[in-house]
């Protein structure tokens, strides 16, 4: 696996740890990363950043493209549900599917240049 990927690997699994930390036993004095709403932008920022860095990555590692869309897919979502887990109780409980909205919204973002990156057809 090159430099770049072990990279991304390893703030991906550090952010599902964290993810599993906060989610079993909650650390008051952490109230969030910023408002829940702002969920959902930086699911849509991370997913067309995540999304463009797996075509230029694809197109120039000699790695197989399903190992590289795991981890580039699978990965990031580990932030999302991150920043949800840091919120506090209360605003988890008001909306308790809006991390599945958000990994909806990383989807559609992470999508669009996965599908386009053939596109415009060379002549």
């Amino acid at each position: 696996m090159p430099r770049f990927e072990t990279i991304v690997a390893g703030i991906c699994l550090g952010g599902w740890l964290l993810t599993g930390v906060f989610l079993l036993a909650p650390v008051p004095g952490i109230h969030g990363l910023g408002p829940p709403g702002a969920l959902f932008p930086f699911a849509a920022a991370l997913g067309w950043i995540v999304g463009n860095l797996y075509v230029a990555r694809s197109k120039k590692s000699g790695l197989a493209r399903h190992g590289l869309l795991a981890l580039y897919y699978g990965g990031p979502t580990g932030l999302v549900w991150l920043w949800w887990a840091i919120q506090p109780a209360t605003a988890r409980r008001l909306a308790p599917l809006a991390p599945l909205w958000a990994l909806g919204v990383f989807s559609v973002f992470y999508l669009v240049p996965v599908t386009l990156r053939r596109f415009p057809r060379s002549r």
